[in-house]
Formats: structure tokens, sequence, C-alpha cells
């Protein structure tokens, strides 16, 4: 395996090479093999390592490559590969125009076996020169990436053996209150804001908790939780959105047509986790097929 790894890893670098690519995102675990290549080879190259939040860089990579997070969950090989370059996007470390070339394979069988080379403007075609600076604006990276990572653990998981479907509203929370109204009291009022923060680690399973009430989350950009089992009000015409999508998704992209807000929806149905942003859908990540 080790052979296999090695060879791909020196096809990728010469693609990028090749094609001028930006990065080698690494969606796969070649970590020896990279530590191995000679120090111009590792160099001559940005590689971004795509690993589980709960997973540490190893020392002798740290000088050589970044680390993007994706959530402990089980991923397709797309799904996983769509949420790194989501975060890289918001994160700033990806833009419209540049090129990417991926290093991927299959957990179980241990070694690469696909390269993917992506055109960031093309794959994620709801890019515009102004998107970066509209998410941002709306809602800072961490936030976003916590957010991503529970959704994508409510999809792939559920709560307590049963399918969640619910939608987090990231950003703009006064102008998303006004085209919303409540449907149960709020449970997180009176609350601290640090208490009550996505980004406080205590906080998760109180989230997927609430999770099965029916409504969304509305989400400060700052990460504080203003409330949960709110009715979204302001939805698009149902003949203008893509079929196949149910009423949590035109809820989603009529809020974020409306508003400033990123919205992430998650499925009951499909288990998918999609990203709305000025009305428009930003990426969906496919759970995988048991």
């Amino acid at each position: 395996m080790k052979s296999i790894n090695k060879t791909m890893i020196d096809s990728a670098i010469k693609l990028a090479a090749e094609v001028k690519a930006k990065s080698v995102l690494i969606c796969v675990d070649v970590r020896s093999e990279l530590a191995d290549l000679p120090d111009n080879i590792k160099r001559s190259v940005d590689f971004i390592l795509v690993m589980n939040e709960d997973e540490e860089m190893p020392e002798k990579l740290a000088d050589i490559a970044q680390k993007l997070d994706v959530p402990s969950v089980n991923l397709t090989r797309v799904g996983k590969i769509k949420i790194a370059i989501a975060k890289g996007i918001v994160s700033g470390l990806f833009k419209k125009g540049d090129k990417i070339v991926c290093l991927s394979g299959v957990p179980k069988f241990g070694y690469a076996d696909s390269i993917f080379f992506i055109d960031v403007g093309k794959e994620f075609e709801i890019l515009t020169s102004d998107f970066i600076n509209d998410v941002v604006e709306a809602v800072s990276p961490e936030v976003f990436n916590a957010a991503l990572n529970i959704a994508c653990e409510l999809a792939a998981q559920g709560r307590e053996s049963r399918k969640v479907g619910t939608i987090f509203v990231l950003g703009d929370d006064e102008k998303v209150l006004q085209f919303s109204r409540q449907m149960i009291i709020n449970p997180f009022q009176g609350y601290s804001n640090e208490e009550r923060n996505i980004l406080n680690p205590e906080l998760e399973e109180t989230i997927k908790e609430f999770s099965a009430i029916d409504g969304a989350f509305v989400i400060k950009s700052d990460g504080t939780i203003v409330t949960a089992g709110r009715h979204l009000s302001a939805a698009l015409d149902s003949k203008d959105f893509p079929a196949g999508l149910g009423s949590r998704h035109i809820a989603a992209a009529g809020i974020t047509n409306v508003t400033k807000a990123v919205a992430m929806v998650i499925s009951e149905s499909s288990g998918n986790v999609s990203v709305f942003k000025n009305g428009k859908l930003f990426v969906t990540i496919e759970k995988p097929v048991e």
C-alpha cells in the first residue's frame, strides 16, 4: 500500500504543477508517505490535510501542511471533499478561480485510489466576487464551521436512533426575527451569552436535543443562539425552486434571500445537509448509503 500511496502522491504533485493548482488537498490518510518525501518536494506545493476534528496534526508535517477539520462521522468521499472546500472558502483558504488537486480514497481500504481536479468557481457556481465577503459579514468562519459540524453529525447519527430535520440560520438575527415567528417558548431565554454559544462544546448535546423541535435555530454572527423553534415566514415560491427539495429548503432559501443570513438545512428524509446563501443553494453534502 505504501508504494501505491507514494505513486498517487507523486502524481498529484505533478498534476498540481501542470495545472498551476493552488493546493493539494489530502482526503485520505497518507501522512507517513508525505513525511517521507524529499524536502524540496514537500515545499513545492501547499498541502492541506483533511482530518477529523478530534485528530491532531502530526508534528513532522506541521511545517509543510495545514489542517482542515471535518466532522468525525461517516462521510462519502465526495461529501468529505465538499465539506473541506466549503469550509476552506468560508475560512479564506480558497476563492473563486482557484484550482485544487484532491487526493482521495476509501478509509477501510487504507490507500489513495483517486485524484480529483477541482475548479472552485465552477464546482461552487454560486460563488461571485462578493460571496465570501457576504458570508463572513453574516457569520464568523468559526461559527460556520461549528454549525456545519453539528449539522453533519445530526444528519449522520440522528437523535436517539431517530432521524432529525432542522434548520440553523446564522447571522443577521434581528432581521431574521422580523421574518419569522416563535412556535414554542424560547428554550434559550434567560441564559448568558457564553452558556448559549454554539462554540461552547458543553452546549452541543443541548442543541442536538432541541433539534427534534419543529422550526429553526436562530444564531447570531458570533455564535450566540437567540432561539429555537422558530417558523421562517419568508419562503421562496416553490415553482422557482429545484424539484425534489422540501419545505425546509424553501424556507431556508427564502430567509437567506431577504436577509444576509446563511442557512443550513438537515433533511429528515434523506439525511443530506444543504447550505443556502443569497436565496441560492451553496453546497449539498450527501449522507452515505448504509
